[in-house]
């Protein structure tokens, strides 16, 4: 793990809520939310990585030892809540797992569908016993964070897209059902996930963005979802919109009590850090698709520019913007971006232009 300098004196744990509290830590911390790295590290495809929840615990220590980072993720891949409720995983050799046909192809598919029992499904076991092995060794030191997909997003890997914006916009009836089932089960799983050991939950609801869905009904319709449902997990929440825009609507996104968002890096990063000051902590911005072809001096200058942007006075964690770093993005690059979050983000900041 890459050393502390002299001055950094607080665990992860206290950096993080500091921070969270709006309030300059020893330096600023920085999530490097890397699922499917870990498989390098240890030689195993994608797929035999995600097979036995003990290679996820080696991968997230090694990798937390390696570059430093101020958090551990034990979170799998996005289909793995569509399999619980049935549906097929699609493998690849670089790239995270994927959906196959979707589980709800008829009304009558809706009316039947059951949230599934956690404690008998075995692909949510298996996040589950890596959560508390994290948990375990982390000694209280280093936040563990759970994840869960929002009942309004939840349905493009259900049904598909098409299919869903159909139904939301001719069925409301039967929209209205689905939700009650996907936020029935997004309660309990993020619950389970608390009572096995996570420090905070992030709901990721990419639909709930003016970048997917427009304003109007069906946009005041997720965040009424996710106040509803945000209420109801015992734990912080951070909301995600994997990569889309937030800044239109950050009073609303405020509105769910969620004390965090991860944000976009098509918007200006001082921009939404003035907008969410004292009330959002300011989770991104680094944009990880570039991230794959950055030269050291890139990596530089970008993680340079946004603590310029968005680092003082607390309220913020550097991280990517889309809440999974690729799996293209090599080695080198991330530890760049731990050197240099080490060597420029303690506070006081120092002067980043120069």
């Amino acid at each position: 793990m890459t050393d502390e300098q002299p001055s950094v004196t607080m665990t992860s744990m206290e950096r993080v809520f500091t921070t969270m509290g709006h309030q300059e830590p020893d330096r600023v911390p920085f999530f490097l939310l890397l699922t499917m790295h870990g498989a390098k590290e240890l030689g195993l495809t994608i797929q035999e990585y995600f097979s036995k929840a003990e290679y996820v615990v080696e991968g997230q220590l090694r990798m937390r030892r390696k570059y430093g980072h101020d958090c551990l993720n034990p979170f799998g891949y996005t289909a793995m809540e569509p399999e619980a409720f049935g549906g097929e995983v699609i493998w690849f050799e670089d790239g995270p797992p994927n959906c196959g046909e979707p589980i709800i192809k008829t009304e009558q598919d809706i009316l039947s569908l059951q949230a599934p029992e956690i404690y008998s499904t075995p692909c949510l076991v298996r996040m589950l016993d890596i959560i508390q092995s994290l948990k375990e060794k982390a000694k209280g030191a280093v936040p563990v964070m759970g994840t869960v997909v929002s009942p309004f997003s939840l349905p493009i890997m259900q049904m598909g897209f098409p299919a869903y914006i159909e139904l939301m916009h001719e069925r409301p009836d039967l929209f209205q059902h689905l939700m009650k089932v996907n936020q029935e089960f997004c309660v309990a799983w993020a619950n389970a996930q608390i009572r096995a050991g996570v420090t905070a939950v992030c709901y990721f609801d990419p639909l709930t963005s003016p970048t997917m869905t427009a304003p109007g009904t069906h946009l005041t319709a997720g965040f009424r979802i996710a106040r509803e449902t945000l209420a109801r997990i015992q734990s912080p929440t951070a909301i995600h919109m994997a990569s889309g825009k937030t800044l239109a609507v950050l009073d609303d996104i405020a509105a769910t009590g969620t004390a965090a968002i991860g944000v976009s890096v098509m918007e200006d990063l001082a921009e939404l850090k003035q907008a969410c000051r004292g009330r959002l902590t300011v989770l991104g911005n680094l944009n990880g698709v570039e991230m794959r072809r950055w030269t050291p001096q890139q990596t530089e200058d970008k993680v340079r520019e946004a603590i310029r942007k968005a680092g003082a006075g607390g309220g913020f964690i550097l991280a990517d913007n889309h809440g999974e770093i690729p799996w293209q993005v090599s080695e080198e690059v991330l530890m760049a971006i731990s050197e240099v979050v080490h060597r420029w983000g303690t506070y006081p900041l120092r002067d980043l232009y120069t």
